[in-house]
């Protein structure tokens, strides 16, 4: 009789213990903090934010460095290029891009090709709290789906539909007829004067500056590194792999 009270007795003992513990797994659940129990999504990398230098990138600390991030499959416009200069909507961009950068916890995701481009920056997706910042500057109309190489092409058919809401919208640089073309933006014919927000000319002016250079060999001494469409230099004949750079360094 006495075993079988001792043997009640561990049971009883046994359950209690039980009851305490899903009691305290319980209690965890509730009131522990939400990011110790949501993990990022997989792939997502966390990072630390150095600056935001312009629409589309950033400096970041990766791998105990600062290293530059060129925003994949995006194009902002320009904010001081040393020489396509200010670009309508360069500002907005950046100011934009700063804003949800310092918003919340940034993460970066690689895609399976190159990680860095010809100038070594990293080529990443760049979230914040999970959410994508390319995908939020396509749809507010601050950017175009550009630079498309494959294979770096993930979130391409989601950032497309996103371009071509913004475009029936006409929010942002789709306001500016032909301005966001497939080799970047036209900045002769929306050419800035003071605020990039100022509605565009109804022509474009006669008395646009160019220069004219007898061949790439010459234009390489003014501009080492070519110059992209848009700019006074800027000639179709130079330009042979039509990219929208005439004379880039091979």
């Amino acid at each position: 009789m006495a075993q079988k009270s001792r043997k009640t007795s561990k049971a009883k003992g046994s359950l209690s213990a039980l009851v305490v513990a899903v009691i305290l797994a319980g209690a965890y659940y509730i009131f522990s903090p939400e990011e110790d129990v949501s993990p990022s999504r997989e792939g997502l990398i966390p990072v630390e934010l150095v600056k935001t230098i312009d629409g589309d990138t950033i400096k970041i600390v990766y791998e105990g460095k600062e290293t530059n991030v060129r925003y994949l499959l995006i194009d902002t416009p320009e904010t001081n290029h040393p020489r396509l200069g200010k670009q309508p909507f360069g500002e907005e961009a950046k100011r934009r891009n700063q804003e949800l950068i310092n918003s919340g916890k940034l993460e970066i995701e690689f895609d399976i090709g190159q990680k860095y481009d010809k100038y070594g920056r990293l080529l990443a997706y760049i979230y914040i709290d999970g959410e994508s910042v390319q995908e939020k500057l396509l749809a507010e109309g601050l950017a175009r789906v550009a630079y498309v190489y494959p294979p770096n092409t993930r979130h391409l058919d989601d950032y497309e539909k996103v371009q071509n809401e913004a475009k029936k919208k006409g929010i942002g640089i789709w306001t500016l007829e032909d301005y966001a073309t497939d080799r970047g933006f036209d900045s002769d014919t929306y050419p800035v004067k003071g605020n990039t927000s100022s509605k565009p000319e109804s022509e474009k002016p006669s008395t646009q500056p160019t220069e004219q250079f007898a061949n790439c060999t010459e234009l390489r001494k003014v501009y080492p590194e070519g110059v992209k469409q848009g700019h006074p230099a800027y000639s179709e004949r130079m330009d042979g792999d039509k990219d929208g750079v005439a004379c880039e360094p091979r």
